[in-house]
């Protein structure tokens, strides 16, 4: 999936979504692009369970694809 995350800046907030995506999936590949504001991401977990993650960790997020 394809996912537009806001409040990405830094290394720091690319670690913070990504350990938010591999809390739901350890295995999960996190793909982030702090310049688009972009995270590309598949693993063991629904959209609607990513964006959800995102959200309560600061990061408003929504589908862009997939």
């Amino acid at each position: 999936m394809r996912l537009k995350v806001e409040n990405m800046s830094c290394q720091h907030c690319v670690n913070a979504v990504t350990r938010a995506l591999r809390a739901l999936d350890a295995k999960a590949v996190v793909e982030v692009d702090l310049g688009k504001g972009e995270v590309r991401a598949s693993g063991d977990f629904s959209t609607e369970a990513a964006i959800a993650t995102l959200n309560a960790a600061d990061y408003p997020a929504k589908l862009i694809e997939g």
